[in-house]
């Protein structure tokens, strides 16, 4: 068992299967890798493309790079962040596969042509 599947089960329901899911979900694309960093699961390719983190009882499935994606499907949220958008799901039920689907393929693609290297730091001056 590696170290995203033991977070996974640690995690008590309904939390457990919705992480479940979005897991399969984002691992099922050619790539995709996961990790834990900061103590929850990041996905990335060439470099982070999303996070799930567990809140308000259920998922969020937050997407580094979110300001810079379309939302045409209506689901991402910025939450007072300026870069990362993402969505709470509340049950395995309640989550559109195909829009957000179509949400993960443009989050890829962007990961594709326009990496994320990270936040931008500030030069101390001496």
């Amino acid at each position: 068992m590696d170290a995203v599947e033991a977070y996974i089960l640690d995690l008590e329901q309904p939390q457990r299967s919705i992480l479940e899911y979005l897991h399969q979900l984002l691992i099922s694309h050619p790539e995709v890798t996961c990790q834990i960093r900061y103590k929850i699961p990041f996905y990335s390719r060439k470099k982070w493309v999303c996070y799930t983190n567990p809140r308000d009882g259920g998922i969020e499935l937050a997407f580094i790079q979110g300001a810079e994606l379309s939302n045409e499907q209506g689901l991402l949220q910025a939450r007072g962040r300026k870069m990362v958008t993402g969505v709470v799901f509340q049950s395995v039920g309640e989550i559109p596969e195909a829009a957000l689907l179509e949400v993960i393929q443009e989050a890829l693609l962007l990961d594709e042509v326009a990496p994320y290297n990270g936040p931008k730091r500030k030069k101390r001056k001496r």
